[in-house]
């Protein structure tokens, strides 16, 4: 019997109900959408879904040049279909990391047989990499997902057992379309790259039977009907169309061809991108990091090394896992010449998974490893429980968790990494983690006791409950976090205050600072006090853009005009802003987060829990009234 058709349906079940506990449990939890790239991405899908226009992205009005819009369309269409809120903006990307833990289930299944296909599925439903990179809306679990499902389908067409090669041979070209809409041209060459070393490695490449089953025209015509569409349609909408000059100079304005092919793609990994509005990490830590992001089925990778591998593989097996190496192989060799964020090799996490399900299945090793498994589970139980205990006696916890946060003021240096906010932790802000990090002590001890106490065929059980647990427990600290990393309350805060005295809107520094504003508030406009910079600068140069920065002497005279104004900004910043106009001319509506909600003249008092107010009509329908600890008397 063959891998593929022994009865798996209950595992399958198993795998979908622990991603979907941890996936899509976070379209709702934390409970609003972050400030930054999180609520940026929903808005640009509102905008599209409100204009109709489904080529350019925009944000505030600017052109949006940097990712494709497949994305954009997923979530606009949860949109329509759902309304709009933050759970639906979630949803395509929810859905997505459950389909890609289905996906490597099968992989698995396929390749190696039931029980591997069943570990692997389970090692990346419980990633605390994937859990990490998932949290916010960003395109590389769907990038992740058209890659693994075009990597099977590569090895599908050219199975000499399968029956209908053309069509998995179509499905790889709509899945490098897929790729390509999603990120860009790295949804080609990743996919390509590596069946392209396969290919060589096996001298596959040689065979006719391999260019009948993938022909090449074919498939690349297929590809770009798919693709060509919206790339010619964008490069006509945002001209000038082929100046490729491959420099750049700020105020200078080259379309979206220049900015999308050569400064996205070329450019930026060169690291010479404009503007340069991103990290890179140390590549030490980019490989070693996946210690942690698979943890603590990390601790089974030295078994990978173990696996066969050969030129010559002559069952699903070697082929799988031939393929899996050099997939993984081309993805960290390309980032280790490139700029490099934390979550830039996601697409290898569904190769990495399927390997570690081979080596818990059949790694005759398991009680050496389930020795240190226990130790370093236990070991992190005590930690934690030792951090409860001193919790417990520090005096209460006054206000929200920014106020025990060491916010950093250089932006460009530390929040441009999508784990930078990890270095505004204090010994304080643990004081307001007591919930999660009791049920991430549980967590650890039920790993430990679990794993010391099963058989080497159940090690997946007490494992998958701890990391349920950890992961679930993550999610409540994050709602702890919410006011922190989102400004939710304050545009409840900016609702209420329009709606009885209708303003200007003004937000100090970049967009992202206060992006969650712009998607509940609703604001298609609002004015960026020296927020001509980031992901915005190139956009506002172009021709017809809209007009909707100031610099400080326009944002004094706007603010000591006769209109009301309304202004958002960090405390960190607000020093600077008391020195621009004075302190006295600064009217507080609101504070969340460390962030505030101020006016140019005074605000007209008014009972917002009176039933009056009540009763008046929500914007956007789901935003209720303002929490009265967010409103400053």
């Amino acid at each position: 019997m063959l891998p593929s058709e022994r009865p798996v349906w209950r595992d399958e079940l198993v795998v979908l109900a622990v991603a979907s506990i941890v996936f899509l449990s976070a379209c709702f939890a934390p409970p609003h959408l972050m400030d930054d790239v999180d609520a940026a991405q929903a808005q640009i899908a509102r905008t599209m879904l409100a204009t109709g226009d489904w080529v350019t992205p925009r944000l505030n009005g600017i052109a949006y040049l940097e990712k494709p819009p497949l994305k954009y369309w997923l979530i606009a269409l949860s949109f329509w279909i759902f309304g709009v809120s933050d759970w639906a903006a979630r949803l395509p990307i929810g859905l997505g990391a459950v389909a890609l833990c289905w996906l490597t289930f099968r992989m698995g299944v396929w390749a190696f047989g039931a029980r591997a296909g069943f570990h692997a599925g389970l090692v990346l439903a419980t990633s605390i990499g994937l859990f990490l990179f998932t949290r916010i809306l960003i395109a590389d679990v769907l990038l992740t997902l058209s890659l693994a499902l075009a990597m099977w389908s590569f090895l599908r067409a050219l199975d000499p057992a399968e029956r209908h090669p053309r069509r998995w041979a179509v499905l790889l070209a709509v899945c490098l379309a897929a790729g390509f809409l999603f990120k860009g041209f790295i949804g080609l060459v990743f996919p390509l790259a590596a069946m392209g070393l396969y290919a060589v490695c096996t001298g596959q490449w040689r065979q006719r039977d391999f260019w009948q089953r993938l022909p090449p025209v074919t498939l690349g015509l297929l590809v770009l009907g798919l693709t060509s569409p919206w790339f010619i349609a964008a490069t006509v909408a945002n001209p000038p169309w082929f100046d490729v000059a491959l420099t750049s100079e700020p105020g200078k304005y080259r379309g979206f061809f220049w900015f999308f092919v050569f400064n996205e793609h070329v450019l930026r990994f060169l690291g010479r991108r404009y503007p340069r509005d991103y990290n890179t990490v140390p590549r030490l830590w980019f490989w070693c990091s996946h210690l942690i992001w698979f943890f603590p089925w990390s601790l089974f990778l030295p078994g990978v090394a173990r696996l066969r591998l050969t030129r010559r593989p002559d069952d699903r097996a070697s082929r799988m896992t031939l393929l899996a190496v050099l997939w993984i192989g081309f993805v960290m060799l390309f980032f280790s010449f490139s700029t490099t964020q934390e979550y830039y090799s996601l697409p290898i996490y569904p190769a990495v998974a399927v390997l570690l399900g081979v080596v818990l299945t059949h790694d005759g090793r398991f009680q050496s490893v389930a020795r240190w498994l226990t130790g370093s589970l236990a070991a992190l139980a005590a930690l934690a429980a030792g951090a409860l205990i001193v919790l417990n006696w520090q005096t209460p916890t006054p206000g929200d968790i920014a106020q025990a946060l060491a916010k950093s003021t250089d932006v460009y240096a530390v929040y441009t990494l999508s784990l930078g906010h990890l270095g505004d932790l204090t010994l304080q802000s643990f004081a307001y983690l007591r919930p999660p990090l009791a049920l991430a002590t549980a967590a650890f001890l039920t790993g430990a006791v679990g794993v010391a106490l099963v058989r080497a065929g159940w090690v997946w059980l007490p494992v998958t409950v701890m990391l349920t647990l950890l992961l679930v427990a993550a999610r409540l600290a994050m709602v702890t976090f919410d006011p922190y990393l989102g400004s939710y309350p304050l545009a409840q805060a900016l609702i209420a205050a329009r709606q009885h005295q209708p303003g200007q809107v003004v937000v100090d520094n970049q967009y992202y600072a206060f992006s969650s504003v712009f998607f509940y508030a609703d604001l298609r406009h609002a004015w960026l006090l020296n927020g001509r910079v980031t992901n915005l600068e190139y956009g506002s140069y172009a021709p017809g853009a809209p007009q909707v920065f100031l610099d400080d002497e326009g944002f004094v005279a706007l603010w000591r005009g006769a209109e009301r104004v309304y202004l958002l900004v960090e405390d960190v910043h607000l020093p600077r802003i008391e020195t621009l106009v004075g302190a006295t001319a600064l009217h507080t509506i609101a504070s969340s987060g460390g962030k505030f909600l101020l006016c140019n003249q005074p605000k007209v008092q008014q009972n917002l829990a009176s039933p009056a107010y009540k009763n008046q009509p929500k914007v956007l329908g789901y935003l209720g009234p303002v929490p009265s600890c967010a409103i400053v008397q």
